[in-house]
């Protein structure tokens, strides 16, 4: 697959501060990936690096091929910051129209109203923003990181002001991009947003990667429940393929089996065994 994000041993530091140490990571054309971490563990650093706003004091990044912060690079990317703020007083129509130039996109009108159906806001092109609810605005924002058809599209927070009807929208969207070929780097607090749309996990915490995989991967186990005449019964050391071995014995020796349910971790779980535990 062709890389949309490729970060290569990359550190910052500022001044005596390691924001980040070494860090390897590569998000594929058409894949998913949710990057997590504790306040401060580098994921914002890492998301400046790759949009060209900062510089890595050591390392390299490449977005579609090209260095991290040229020309090229920027015109592959799609950003859309956690705090992003839009002129009360412009209608959603002009602040597309502004980044449609500062992107040198040439989609017009056509664009605008496309990308503001595939946020679920057809027909608000002359809406202004102070009218819009917060979570208006953020499908807004996400449609100016649309713009110019992007193929790396980096998301600080995407869902954090929305209700579920608009959590779904935006999945719906993600889903859609990765169809596309577009690759995304998904930063998010919100971890069941993340285990139900990324591809692949990568989890960061003092400027480093301490854990990567794809979400079932990274999630344990949890034992087998069993729900008898005598009651339910929790295996927590069985495994999925311990089941029919369990329903027997259980059948032999008198109990009446009424459901068996795999227990698994969560991505939480995962979560804060890299983190919590690295730190333990």
């Amino acid at each position: 697959m062709t890389t949309a994000l490729s970060a290569r041993g990359l550190s910052k530091r500022y001044g005596k501060t390691t924001a980040l140490d070494g860090v390897d990571l590569e998000v594929a054309e058409g894949e998913l990936v949710g990057l997590l971490g504790p306040n401060g563990a580098g994921k914002s650093t890492l998301v400046k690096i790759a949009c060209g706003l900062v510089g890595p004091t050591a390392g390299e990044a490449h977005v579609a091929g090209a260095p991290a912060g040229s020309r090229a690079a920027r015109a592959s990317t799609g950003y859309l910051a956690e705090l992003f703020r839009f002129p009360s007083w412009a209608s959603a129509g002009e602040v597309l129209a502004l980044h449609q130039r500062l992107a040198r996109s040439d989609g017009g009108a056509a664009e605008r109203g496309a990308l503001l159906e595939r946020v679920g806001l057809t027909g608000e092109d002359g809406r202004r923003v102070g009218t819009m609810s917060k979570g208006m605005q953020q499908r807004l924002g996400i449609a100016q990181a649309l713009i110019g058809a992007p193929r790396l599209v980096l998301l600080d927070e995407p869902t954090s002001a929305l209700d579920p009807g608009g959590r779904r929208t935006v999945r719906d969207l993600l889903i859609g991009l990765r169809e596309q070929g577009v690759g995304v780097l998904l930063n998010s607090h919100l971890l069941s947003e993340i285990e139900l749309v990324c591809d692949r996990v990568v989890i960061i915490d003092g400027g480093r990667v301490v854990s990567e995989g794809r979400p079932q991967d990274l999630t344990a186990p949890g034992g087998v429940e069993v729900e008898t005449s005598e009651g339910v019964r929790r295996l927590p050391d069985a495994r999925r393929e311990d089941v029919p071995r369990i329903v027997r014995e259980l059948v032999a020796g008198g109990a009446e089996v009424y459901g068996v349910r795999v227990m698994t971790g969560t991505l939480e779980d995962a979560y804060l065994a890299a983190v919590v535990g690295r730190d333990g």
